[in-house]
């Protein structure tokens, strides 16, 4: 029996080029030896985006559709994606082909020599701002700076993941999910391929400045505790200045006397210390707000409606476990 490859494409909103997504995508796959499934996870589309890929589905029954009852977000539709592939191996690719689908090959190559996952490592980024790409780089050195696990910088989710990776990444059915920080997390034989990152083909994104934020936070909350050590530290350095400005003032007054009220001096005192205390409960509320998330237990998600590809799992029986 032959192997079956899945390729997941989670998509929002993404009618102008969804069509050229699946187009490139099929001519690539048709190509390889390995059967092949191509995944679309709608994350609450509100344009035309589940018409357009039904259309398709008339045409290439390798085409599956899965509808999740609204939008989940990214982090989720691809942990919905990865629950229903069936592929002896997973490809994970965004719809708006700034990952070349043609570096597909090198990740089957790979995955054939025996790595579990094989990963794209952006050498450059066309189309991105000078800002977004600062910002980014520099996200990504601190980000391993304070994880005790290595991610790979420069890397997205356009990726490879055999069978057995994938069945240990759906076994983690965490609330936040920091994708990037699983696929390292869950170890096993990883490789890079480097290739340069193209333009947007079409659309717009949907990451703006503000998302991108919360998503920073997320990562390092996700895979670091050093914020808190951070907050642990400022509070027993402004301990420490406190305490010896205080020695300070009560030896100087009881030698000298102290005539003159240091008002200014005590007004950045207490702002001094109001804003570390201030930092230290927002770092901790973003970690107690975790984990009342998580104690809830809540599903990831709800899907709406399952379209199936063609190949049925009487052709490839179903080899993971159903999720949790």
């Amino acid at each position: 029996m032959g192997k079956l490859i899945s390729v997941i494409v989670p998509a929002f909103n993404e009618e102008d080029v969804i069509e050229e997504c699946l187009t490139r995508l099929a001519e690539v796959l048709e190509t390889l030896d390995e059967d092949y499934e191509i995944l679309i996870v709608d994350d609450g589309s509100t344009d035309s985006t589940c018409k357009i890929v039904n259309t398709f589905r008339e045409t290439n029954p390798r085409i599956a559709l899965l509808e999740l009852s609204r939008n989940f977000r990214k982090e989720v539709a691809l942990t919905a994606g990865l629950d229903h592939a069936r592929g002896d191996a997973v490809i994970v690719i965004d719809a708006d082909l700034q990952d070349p689908p043609e570096l597909i090959h090198a990740f089957v190559k790979e995955w054939r020599n025996g790595y579990d996952i094989v990963y794209g490592t952006r050498t450059n980024r066309d189309g991105e701002t000078w800002l977004k790409l600062l910002t980014a780089r520099w996200f990504y050195r601190v980000l391993n700076a304070v994880s005790d696990v290595p991610i790979p910088t420069d890397t997205g989710d356009f990726r490879l993941m055999s069978r057995r990776a994938v069945s240990a990444l759906i076994s983690l059915r965490e609330t936040h999910r920091y994708m990037k920080g699983l696929y390292a997390w869950i170890g096993y034989p990883q490789k890079a391929v480097p290739y340069s990152r193209h333009a947007r083909h079409a659309g717009n994104t949907k990451w703006n400045y503000w998302r991108l934020w919360n998503f920073a936070i997320e990562g390092i909350t996700s895979f670091s505790a050093v914020p808190l050590k951070l907050a642990t530290y400022l509070g027993v350095g402004a301990s420490i200045l406190a305490f010896s400005y205080g020695t300070f003032m009560v030896a100087r007054t009881l030698l000298f006397g102290n005539p003159v009220a240091g008002y200014p001096s005590l007004i950045v005192i207490v702002l001094f210390l109001g804003g570390i205390q201030l930092t230290c409960l927002g770092i901790i509320g973003e970690y107690l707000g975790r984990i009342y998330n998580e104690a809830k237990r809540r599903s990831l998600y709800f899907v709406k409606g399952y379209h199936p590809s063609a190949t049925s799992e009487v052709d490839y029986p179903l080899t993971r476990p159903h999720p949790p």
